[in-house]
């Protein structure tokens, strides 16, 4: 099989298998395992800062029910992220990371580029042009390294029109409507889940990527790549490249 043929990797929230998703130490952990992309997502918090996290509180991933839009940065310090119900205490303590100290921390992984998405719930709580004017400002310094991802398509032709920073659309439905507002919208990259697509289907054609999620087998995401899919998004990312093809495409970042 041809490169051509092969997708590229994107570690889901990081090494979200083994590690607690979204923190350094899953996006360290798959940088190590040989990732080249990495995705992850961050909310707004009170004081206008912005963390890595899924969710709007912390009650999944450390067992707390507070939202973070209701938090100062001592309460956010005080929250350990570990995932016990998933992971146990392994991992405890760990805190939610600031999105400027993991921009920074990625940035000597030059090689490395990272997905970040904005979530709805922050787009909602603080309004999206604050939310935006402040984020764009922040990634503006890495955007060789970021791309901006959201559901929101309005938040993305928001950020276009403001930024240089290449933009993805996460599709809440693969659809006729969603396909015109991609001819429009124009993104570097649609992302979808998978089995969203019907089967048998080629994904729309037009001048962006794919990414589809969360795909865990080797030998699926090599039949997407074969139907123009070019980079399959996976909480698995060690197990993945231990395919000796997916390999072929893994980054070693000097490691």
């Amino acid at each position: 099989m041809s490169n051509e043929a092969i997708p590229q990797l994107v570690a889901h929230r990081g090494y979200m298998a083994q590690y607690p998703e979204n923190t350094w130490a899953a996006l360290e952990a798959a940088l190590e395992a040989g990732a080249c992309w990495l995705e992850f997502d961050v909310q707004r918090c009170a004081d206008g800062h912005f963390i890595l996290l899924h969710d709007a509180d912390f009650s999944r991933t450390g067992g707390d029910p507070r939202s973070v839009f209701a938090l100062d940065p001592s309460a956010l310090q005080a929250i350990s992220v570990h995932e016990p119900d998933r992971l146990g205490q392994r991992f405890f303590p760990m805190t939610a990371p600031g999105l400027e100290t993991v921009l920074r921390q990625l940035a000597t992984f030059p090689a490395a580029h990272a997905l970040v998405e904005i979530k709805d719930e922050s787009l909602e709580r603080w309004g999206m042009e604050n939310v935006l004017d402040a984020l764009l400002a922040i990634l503006a310094p890495f955007r060789q390294q970021c791309t901006l991802i959201a559901y929101s398509d309005t938040a993305l032709s928001y950020a276009q029109q403001r930024s240089e920073l290449g933009i993805g659309w996460v599709l809440r439905h693969y659809d006729p409507w969603h396909l015109q507002r991609a001819r429009q919208l124009q993104p570097r990259f649609l992302i979808c889940n998978e089995r969203k697509i019907p089967a048998g289907e080629t994904p729309w054609r037009g001048d962006w990527q794919w990414m589809l999620y969360d795909i865990t087998d080797p030998e699926q995401a090599l039949q997407w790549a074969t139907r123009g899919v070019t980079l399959i998004e996976t909480r698995d990312i060690g197990a993945m490249l231990q395919h000796p093809l997916l390999a072929r495409k893994a980054c070693r970042h000097g490691l």
